[in-house]
């Protein structure tokens, strides 16, 4: 899924100034002892290392994934959690087989093979061939330019966005679902990362088997077939892939740490991974950093007022399928309600600020921890951004009303280069970084659980609807099939 580097958080908070009040001083207290335990004791590298090795990729429904499950579940034990559980679940998952992509000009039949690799949840089998029509970066524009020319063609789209400033990017299953829309055979996606990276990812925007078969090619591919389109065009392409889709099971994992209320603070990451290679930073620096949060807080015997759930989603690369099930339990048993909020932790790396995350009234909440956070970290920036979005575990969460913000992190270039591809391994982890978010996050989250009262609380219906336009999120709900609040 598109990650932005960042680590979210859910829920009500409560309004206060920049400044600390006297009862406020206990923060810095624990944040000292957190900041002085993870720095002596943290085991999210050593973790993220071993199961790697041992592993290898994560991947939902496979051997692979059972395995992070049940490494997972021992780890949160031996951390000293009595409260640990699975949460299984049931859906159809997708797994990739073969794949091929031939290029020729139209007026030859001397087709040229093309490195590719499939996206998620193309068909299970699909032969086709037919002209490439470019639609540039694959916005809905870009296809409105050439609706004439596109039914019955195979679409050529950048993934990221090339030549263009002031415009917010789609994503892969949203170009995906507008090639369809716009009457598209198939789609060819190109790789922003310079080189010959191939990129993986779903182009389903609802986690079933799309109607198209939709491959990426890397950057360097993806220049010499524009280049071959403007010498030689027509071109004509050759797509053949077979592919998996089959029932599978999968576990979320879960740790409580029960706190003076019932209300909860639901801090989670995805354990999963694409195949192509061990997803370190997709999403290993996350969802090992939420573990050892775990282990933090249970070294330091805390006793938080409202009730700390720490969560290993499984199936988010495949549609969010882990955090869509939890949400859905939470709703059949009215839990919803007690959430006050949720932290995402999603490719966050080495956190510099908060996001507010679209409520302008969080800024105050999160000022005053980053400050806190600062007087025991001198080096924390404590920035404040204020930027909302979509396709990480959060989001079922923001669907349902629950107020989301977060922390900013940052990755190199040379690390989001790997996103999704088959260099994600853990020669990329930086181990000083990686415990900067367990630092960060464990101060966040101390701060959260044990806030007095909470000014902000869950949105109704309408406000959430409202929310999400005020954000400009409906346009990519729409061709994510979520939106359900009508024209």
């Amino acid at each position: 899924m598109r990650k932005a580097v960042q680590f979210i958080l859910v829920g009500g908070i409560i309004l206060l100034s920049a400044g600390f009040r006297p009862k406020d001083k206990k923060w810095e207290k624990t944040f000292s002892k957190l900041d002085s335990d993870v720095r002596k004791n943290s085991k999210a590298y050593q973790t993220l290392g071993e199961a790697t090795k041992t592993i290898g990729h994560r991947l939902t429904g496979s051997a692979n994934g059972e395995k992070a499950e049940e490494y997972a579940f021992k780890l949160l034990k031996s951390y000293g959690f009595t409260d640990v559980a699975y949460q299984p679940f049931e859906v159809e998952a997708w797994m990739r087989d073969t794949v091929t992509l031939s290029i020729a000009p139209g007026s030859s039949d001397n087709f040229r093979d093309v490195p590719v690799v499939s996206l998620a949840h193309s068909p299970v089998d699909a032969k086709l061939q037919g002209e490439i029509v470019d639609v540039g970066n694959g916005l809905e524009e870009d296809f409105e330019a050439v609706k004439a020319k596109i039914k019955g063609k195979i679409a050529l789209a950048n993934i990221g966005l090339v030549g263009v400033t002031g415009k917010k990017n789609l994503h892969r299953s949203e170009k995906t679902a507008l090639a369809i829309q716009y009457g598209a055979v198939g789609i060819i996606m190109v790789n922003g990362a310079p080189g010959k990276i191939l990129l993986t990812g779903t182009a389903s925007v609802t986690g079933g088997i799309i109607s198209i078969p939709a491959v990426c090619i890397s950057n360097d591919s993806g220049n010499e077939v524009r280049k071959w389109l403007k010498e030689e065009a027509p071109l004509e392409a050759n797509i053949e892939m077979h592919n998996v889709s089959k029932p599978i099971k999968a576990r979320n994992v879960i740790a409580t740490l029960k706190g003076k209320s019932d209300e909860k603070v639901i801090i989670g990451g995805h354990l999963d991974s694409w195949d192509l290679a061990t997803g370190a930073i997709d999403n290993g620096i996350g969802s090992f950093a939420v573990m050892d949060v775990a282990r933090a807080f249970k070294s330091l015997k805390v006793k938080p007022e409202r009730t700390v759930q720490f969560v290993l989603f499984m199936g988010e690369e495949q549609g969010l399928l882990g955090s869509k099930h939890f949400v859905e339990e939470l709703k059949k048993t009215g839990a919803l309600e007690k959430v006050a909020y949720m932290m995402n932790l999603d490719m966050t790396n080495d956190p510099i600020g908060a996001n507010t995350f679209g409520r302008e009234e969080m800024t105050d909440f999160f000022k005053t921890v980053g400050a806190a956070v600062k007087n025991v970290d001198p080096s924390f920036k404590n920035e404040i951004l204020n930027r909302a979005g979509l396709h990480s575990d959060h989001q079922p969460f923001m669907l349902e009303g629950v107020p989301i913000a977060g922390l900013s992190g940052q990755l190199t270039p040379a690390v989001l280069q790997c996103y999704h591809a088959d260099c994600d391994d853990f020669s990329l982890v930086n181990k000083d970084q990686l415990e900067n978010t367990v630092r960060i996050a464990s101060m966040y989250l101390y701060a959260l659980a044990n806030t007095e009262s909470l000014a902000v609380k869950k949105l109704s219906d309408t406000s959430t609807r409202d929310f999400l336009i005020s954000q400009g999120l409906k346009q990519e709900l729409v061709l994510g099939q979520e939106w359900r609040w009508g024209k």
